[in-house]
């Protein structure tokens, strides 16, 4: 479904809250919902909310190690399993 298809008023929201909820599960699309001629808020199937909430955290993750490496805070993968081995010692201590 074409996102320009999928913009509603409050109003049809308001009377027919299933059959949006219906809607865009089906489509697996999200729904624009406007107010006043603009828009407002977003209706959005849970499984694909879950998703960009995973996409979202995982490009935070990418960014922050570029900043990161930018800033030379790394080490080499010889080092990290070191660490990680030590580490592990040290808990079963």
């Amino acid at each position: 479904m074409r996102l320009s298809q999928s913009v509603k008023p409050i109003s049809y929201l308001k009377q027919n809250t299933a059959k949006a909820i219906k809607e865009v599960q089906a489509n697996l699309s999200p729904m624009i919902i406007t107010q006043n001629g603009e828009a407002k808020a977003v209706l959005i199937d849970v499984a694909l909310y879950e998703q960009d909430q995973e996409s979202l955290a995982m490009l935070k993750m990418i960014a922050q190690s570029k900043q990161a490496y930018a800033a030379g805070n790394v080490k080499t993968a010889k080092k990290s399993f070191s660490d990680t081995r030590k580490n592990i010692k040290a808990a079963q201590d």
